[in-house]
């Protein structure tokens, strides 16, 4: 398994080498992140809370004994959220320390607020990737700060072992395609990061950005082709 990130960048690679790739294959290519992910239970994803899905049942028990103050169960969440929040907050901001700050107060505003929080279909791990989502938003509006990316800091979305695939893969490095990816538009971008770095799903993708689950594929598959589009040819050997 290659992981998230490593489906992004063979999705690319197909789609240069492949500029007639049909929408339809490209799709499939792009949806086996769904399952590469294992459902997200180490990225900070997260099952469908309406599935019998023991986790996805003792993560929804433990959403409402935070709503009723139970600090504990909040910890709880806090752990296993914010590995997947993290990861699509650095992505964002390029800087571990800063980062850090921005997820912290993603929790915190969490935290406050999570009283009023009520499932009513809308995924715990998605709500929380909207408020980091604004937080970042808020931050380069506050500060007229541009995105950049350091070259030399892309932390890994998996621990994968090394296999013939990668020597394909490695012919786009995480720098290259990371810069390509913060160029996007930026919901072509977040939606991106939520998907292949933070490993949401369509359904918890859609949720966060306030979109439907079509809406979704659209601006991945847009993204996409226009990753490959716009990579500059020496990027790829």
């Amino acid at each position: 398994m290659i992981g998230s990130w490593g489906l992004l960048r063979d999705a690319v690679l197909r789609l240069r080498a492949r500029p007639a790739l049909a929408d339809h294959e490209l799709d499939l290519l792009l949806s086996i992140a769904s399952t590469a992910s294992g459902a997200g239970a180490s990225t900070g994803g997260a099952p469908d809370p309406s599935d019998d899905d023991p986790e996805a049942l003792r993560l929804r028990a433990l959403v409402e004994l935070a709503r009723g103050g139970d600090a504990d169960a909040f910890g709880h969440l806090y752990d296993h959220y914010l590995p997947g929040v993290f990861r699509f907050v650095y992505y964002r901001v390029s800087s571990r320390t800063l980062a850090e700050d921005l997820t912290s107060e993603t929790f915190t505003r969490a935290l406050r607020s999570i009283g009023r929080y009520e499932w009513q279909g809308k995924d715990f791990g998605a709500w929380l990737t909207t408020i980091a989502r604004n937080i970042v938003t808020d931050h380069y509006k506050s500060s007229r700060h541009r995105l950049e990316v350091v070259a030399d800091e892309v932390p890994e979305t998996a621990h994968v072992q090394p296999g013939p695939e990668d020597e394909v893969l490695d012919s786009i490095t995480n720098a290259v395609l990371m810069e390509a990816v913060a160029a996007l538009p930026d919901e072509q971008r977040d939606c991106l990061l939520m998907r292949f770095v933070q490993n949401l799903t369509i359904a918890q993708t859609a949720e966060a950005l306030g979109r439907s689950e079509g809406a979704v594929k659209q601006l991945q598959l847009r993204a996409v082709r226009r990753l490959a589009r716009d990579l500059p040819t020496e990027a790829v050997r």
